[in-house]
């Protein structure tokens, strides 16, 4: 597939009395699969599996608000802020009812907006799902907060240090350090998770005590390997949802969307042609 540029949507949505921009990418045709990013991520991020859906689904992957190249209001983000934005995209395209597709943050969406228009959606397809309090996740990205400073020193300082670290075999490391502070300025919302979400007692919209709740028919895909969002944080969503099904990748990390796209194709097809358990190498259903 050649890369083009995103389509843009001016949505219903006023933040400080204007209507907001939403930017998407819509290619294919079939049943409906609204993608929804990782954090840091953006709609281009699903291109692979679009290339390989495009001929059976139709793929619309929405830019989150505050990522990628939707509206980037300067406001404290939330889940339910998200959905908001998304149920006002749903309603503009007039995708209703679809399947949803999330990816570790979109995840969380996907569910949170699952739970809150259960009628809306065909069937949920969680990948590396974020949104399970897990109070471990408090102080490991600690050391990432000098990158969150507003100020030219940082910038100044990393530029500075790139040719010592080319002779001392840092260079990668100093590189990504750069583009992680780079992503973070370009996307308030991520940046906003990281500042405002410290503290256990901020894990205020996780949604692990609801899920108990959905009855649409659900699809779990998680990596064996994964560091990033643990196998029990998917288990957790497979065993609380009375229709989900878990889907274990062997030798899969949270690189889901870059390194196995096949894996997931094979997954995404069967459930959107029939979204009930199936038998499979590595599919578990409770």
């Amino acid at each position: 597939m050649t890369l083009k540029q995103t389509q843009l949507l001016t949505l219903d949505f006023l933040l400080d009395h204007a209507p907001q921009p939403a930017a998407y990418l819509d290619r294919g045709t079939g049943p409906t699969v609204l993608m929804l990013h990782g954090f840091m991520g953006s709609a281009t991020c699903w291109l692979p599996l679009i290339d390989r859906l495009q001929s059976h689904i139709r793929c619309v992957a929405l830019d989150l608000m505050g990522f990628g190249d939707s509206t980037k209001p300067a406001i404290r983000y939330d889940v339910a802020k998200e959905v908001a934005f998304v149920r006002q995209f749903i309603r503009a395209l007039n995708l209703e009812p679809c399947y949803l597709l999330g990816y570790s943050f979109g995840g969380w969406v996907s569910c949170a907006y699952a739970l809150a228009y259960p009628d809306a959606v065909t069937g949920l397809m969680l990948a590396a799902p974020a949104g399970i309090r897990d109070d471990s996740f408090c102080g490991r990205y600690d050391h990432l907060r000098p990158l969150l400073w507003q100020t030219p020193l940082v910038d100044w300082a990393l530029t500075l240090v790139k040719p010592i670290a080319h002779f001392t075999g840092h260079q990668e490391a100093i590189n990504k350090i750069a583009w992680i502070r780079s992503e973070l300025n370009a996307q308030p919302a991520a940046r906003s998770f990281l500042v405002d979400r410290m503290r256990p007692e901020d894990a205020i919209d996780t949604v692990e005590q609801e899920i108990h709740r959905l009855r649409v028919p659900t699809l779990v895909i998680t990596g064996d390997r994964d560091e990033t969002i643990p196998l029990w944080h998917s288990e957790t969503y497979a065993r609380e949802i009375p229709t989900a099904t878990l889907a274990i990748i062997p030798n899969a990390d949270h690189s889901l969307l870059r390194d196995h796209a096949d894996q997931l194709v094979d997954l995404v097809l069967p459930f959107v042609g029939n979204p009930v358990p199936t038998d499979s190498a590595y599919l578990y259903n409770h």
